[in-house]
Parts: structure tokens; sequence; C-alpha cells
């Protein structure tokens, strides 16, 4: 079975593109708001091409984002020059996290259920101890989950969004295909680009694992977080089963 970190190098070109037409900003305002309520720094884990590690730096919160892919990193660092911004970067496993240093952290966030690319429970057991390591006692570590869908059988071969990028014309065809037994969920893309008369299409595959939310809560208890709130949308709303967003705060104890 491919791991969830698989794809994503090939999706860097289009990260960008999709997501200002899917989730756009909606989220940005939450992690700014929690960025800036902290007096020490942040760590942002999988922080692809910087979508949210450049507004949260703009708050002045000293932010360090890491991710395992190269292209994905590569944008990122192109965007914090273009902004001027100080904020630092690294290539890593969040298995494994990269400090020596432990309990160093006033904030880690899992942003955009990124948590949910790791495919096997020991994976997000490693990760989540290693979050709970480098945490400052009484630090926060902030999660945000994306709830399955129960009509994922309607994406075969759909057209999902199509539009510009640059100078070219886009078009993104999705499958999706699930595991049950293993809760997983693989998105089978294909971005087809026109441009100056040229088509160019890549192909590639992303898995995500689905975790609820009482899951998710089991093991960060586990680990030796409290769980401070769980929220139903961006704005702090509650819980709600029909939400396209759960969000849990856990306090290291």
């Amino acid at each position: 079975m491919a791991e969830g970190w698989q794809g994503w190098d090939d999706y860097a070109p289009f990260y960008d593109w999709e997501n200002a037409q899917t989730v756009a900003r909606r989220d940005v305002p939450f992690w700014e708001r929690l960025a800036a309520a902290q007096a020490g720094p942040i760590l942002e884990l999988g922080c692809g091409t910087g979508r949210l590690t450049i507004p949260v730096a703009r708050t002045g919160a000293r932010v360090i984002g890491i991710d395992r892919s190269t292209p994905m990193l590569a944008r990122a660092r192109q965007r914090l020059r273009r902004a001027r911004l100080p904020a630092l970067l690294l290539r890593g496993d969040i298995r494994h996290l990269p400090f020596r240093r432990r309990a160093k952290f006033d904030l880690v966030m899992a942003p955009y259920g990124m948590l949910q690319s790791l495919t096997t429970d020991r994976d997000l057991r490693m990760t989540i101890e290693a979050a709970h390591a480098v945490l400052r006692r009484g630090g926060l570590f902030a999660i945000d989950l994306v709830p399955d869908l129960p009509r994922w059988d309607e994406y075969d071969r759909r057209v999902s969004l199509s539009g510009r990028r640059g100078r070219g014309q886009v078009r993104l065809t999705e499958s999706v295909r699930q595991d049950r037994v293993k809760g997983l969920t693989i998105f089978d893309q294909e971005y087809e680009e026109r441009r100056e008369g040229r088509r160019v299409s890549k192909t590639f595959s992303l898995i995500f694992r689905t975790i609820s939310v009482p899951q998710m809560r089991t093991r960060l208890e586990r680990a030796g977080f409290r769980i401070d709130a769980v929220l139903g949308d961006y704005d702090g709303g509650p819980l709600d089963a029909r939400a396209d967003v759960w969000i849990i705060l856990a306090r290291k104890r």
C-alpha cells in the first residue's frame, strides 16, 4: 500500500490553483487568530506551499513549517521571499520531528486534514507523540479533520474543476476509491493542462484516512493531551455531524 505522503510532489504545481477554488481562504482567519494568541514559537505540520504559513507569519508569530515534499517547499520558499517574511521551512518527516531541544513550541498546527494522510495507526501515534514532545507544558495541539462523505461513488471520472492557471487552461478529473476495512479513501487525480496549443496530462493518487472525532480524541488523551474544545466550523461553532470540518484543540498536560 502506498503511503499518504506519496503523490504530493506531483500535486505541488496544482495545489494552490485547486485550493483557491475549493477551501479558498475560509480557514485562514481561524489559524491567524490562534497564532496571534500565542506568545512563543509555532510549528506547522505539513506546511506545503505555505498557504497558511504566510498569513500566520504575517501576524508576527515565529513560525516553523515542516513538510516532506521538496516541490511543495520550493513553492513555499518562493512565496516567503516575495513576502519578505522570516518563517523557517524544513524538509522532514512529521513522525520524527528534527528538534533536539524539546518542549519548544506554544502551538503545533495540523491543518486541513493533514493528519489523515497518515494511513496507519502506528504513523498517527508516532506523529501525535512527536507533537507532544515538542510542545511546552500547556502548549496547544490544533487539528483540523475532514469528515468522510457518504457518496464518493459519484466520483468516477468526474470533472471536478476547470479554469485558468497562468497562461493555460486546466481541468481536473477525479475518481475515488475506498477501502472501508482500512478506512482509506484514494483520490485518483488527472490534471490536463492546455497551453500554447500543447496538452500535458499529469496523473497521480492521494490517500487519506477517515478518522472520527472520538477516535482522534482517544488517541490524543492516550498520548497525554487534554481536550480543550471540539468545533464544527472555523468560526468556533459547535460540533455538528453534518459539518464539512471538525477541529480539535488539545492541550499538553
